[in-house]
């Protein structure tokens, strides 16, 4: 048996996951780290901690799983996506902290560069907005940060990356220095049609050519590994997505179309649009989904987020004292039948697509003296469902895709009601996997697809398991009066 190691180093600590050739996890470990806020707005990591937390949840998993270490066959990466640092390409040793993706302190930059009017061609080069939120705005505060950094840079003796670059280079010792083209698509330098670094772009950042990694695909081998605790020598790093993409990929959303959403502290949705690069006049992000092998199709996505989805149970919890247990919400919420006419819209930090209204506030409108935290309860399970709503009906009308299917996993996917409520607002059936990790599994999947486990995306979805579909019942009266309830609740917000 031959088992693939995924590391999915995300926000707050990095989780290994040692799984089989039919997706077994046989081992899991998660490490955390700290956070750095050196001043308000910012938010940094030490990567030296991220690397430790890494090597910790890698033996620790790998004990686990009691394995020996000749059947990894392979180790797959998955990262947050926008978080950027330097490090010395020879020692190894990172220059400074990394600057993380919710770390807005170059805003003056982006919104300088808005003012001379940059923004569309930004958006029409990258398919991202100009917004500190993505990386490329973070490396040329870097460079300007210490004088020394930009002639080191030029001369590739600082090499810059995502947090996959860095773990790459010391999983290989090393020997690489690359990134994929789903990360590569999240930094505001690469242009997304050709899936290259963009001059333009680079000058625009004031970033030399010389210390970006060289962008590869999603799945083929990279290096080999050299040196790493408790992990053989040799063992081929094979793939490579960003959180949200290998999301895509582990929940086998392999068609134009298919769309899914992670459940966290917000909501991620992303559509698969196929080989065609897609336009949004709806405010949602284009982004690279991943491409497969050196010489296969580049594969693009839609993507759109809610800023508050978990975070609004959080709330209940915390916040109203309502329950000592986020679990708790769909016990209470299903005490009642509905909400009861109670609307809650979730813009506790503003609206994201496709309303992008960052001064908008969260609202309860339909309160009564008939009103109970049962009604409130299941009126934010509504709302997180009704944001969700107008984020597909974006994706829909900028795609030209009806939802072929919809899958949906992360922590409040466990939630039976709340995956009902959904499946009734979007009239589209559910499907929730047996592994909810699938940031993870996609992880693995591209791993195993460019060492040689699995042969090709048909077998991956002969071993993706499914654990319960969730079927519309709804009735169109009834969606109709919540879809009013929620835009004009929207409207007030």
């Amino acid at each position: 048996m031959r088992h693939v190691i995924a590391i999915d180093q995300g926000t707050t600590g990095s989780t290994v996951l040692v799984l089989d050739e039919s997706l077994n996890t046989v081992g899991k470990v998660n490490a955390e780290f700290p956070q750095i806020y050196p001043k308000p707005g910012w938010v940094e990591h030490d990567p030296e901690e991220i690397w430790k937390s890494v090597c910790i949840a890698l033996e620790g998993a790998i004990s686990k799983a009691r394995i020996d270490g000749a059947s990894i066959a392979a180790i797959g990466i998955t990262n947050q996506r926008e978080t950027g640092l330097l490090w010395d390409g020879k020692t190894l040793r990172p220059e400074r902290n990394a600057i993380v993706w919710q770390d807005r302190r170059t805003a003056d930059t982006c919104q300088a560069m808005e003012a001379r009017g940059l923004e569309e061609e930004v958006r029409k080069q990258t398919g991202l907005v100009l917004d500190p939120y993505f990386s490329g705005s973070k490396l040329g505060w870097m460079l300007d940060e210490d004088s020394g950094r930009r002639k080191r840079a030029a001369s590739g003796e600082l090499c810059f990356g995502t947090i996959d670059s860095y773990l790459v280079s010391r999983l290989s010792g090393g020997a690489a220095h690359i990134t994929d083209v789903s990360n590569a698509s999240r930094t505001m330098l690469m242009d997304i049609d050709s899936m290259q670094w963009k001059p333009s772009l680079l000058e625009l950042f004031d970033v030399p050519l010389e210390c970006l990694p060289e962008i590869r695909s999603s799945s083929e081998v990279y290096a080999e590994t050299k040196g790493v605790p408790g992990v053989p020598d040799g063992v081929p790093i094979s793939g490579i997505a960003g959180d949200q993409q290998a999301a895509l990929f582990g929940q086998a959303c392999f068609e134009s179309g298919s769309a899914k959403c992670t459940y966290g502290t917000g909501a991620f949705i992303l559509m698969n649009t196929g080989t065609k690069r897609p336009h949004s006049d709806s405010g949602l992000l284009s982004t690279v989904a991943w491409k497969l092998g050196a010489d296969g199709p580049g594969y693009y996505a839609l993507e759109g987020s809610a800023f508050i989805a978990g975070a609004a149970v959080q709330w209940l919890r915390d916040g109203l004292g309502l329950f000592s247990e986020a679990i708790e919400i769909e016990a209470m919420a299903g005490e009642v039948e509905d909400s009861g006419g109670v609307v809650l819209v979730p813009a506790f930090a503003g609206l994201g697509a496709p309303h992008w209204r960052p001064n908008a506030r969260g609202i309860i409108t339909g309160l009564t003296r008939g009103t109970t935290k049962a009604h409130i309860a299941r009126a934010v399970l509504e709302g997180i469902a009704l944001q969700n709503f107008d984020i597909l009906q974006a994706m829909k009308s900028d795609s030209g895709h009806d939802l072929r299917s919809f899958k949906v996993d992360g922590g409040a996917a466990a939630n039976n009601l709340l995956m009902q409520l959904q499946a009734d607002i979007l009239d589209t059936e559910i499907v929730r996997p047996e592994t909810l990790e699938t940031t993870a599994l996609g992880a693995a999947f591209l791993a195993g697809l460019g060492a040689g486990v699995w042969k090709d995306k048909e077998e991956l979805r002969r071993v993706w398991r499914e654990d319960r579909r969730f079927t519309p019942n709804m009735s169109a009266e009834d969606r109709q009066e919540k879809l009013s309830g929620w835009n004009d609740s929207v409207a007030k917000a």
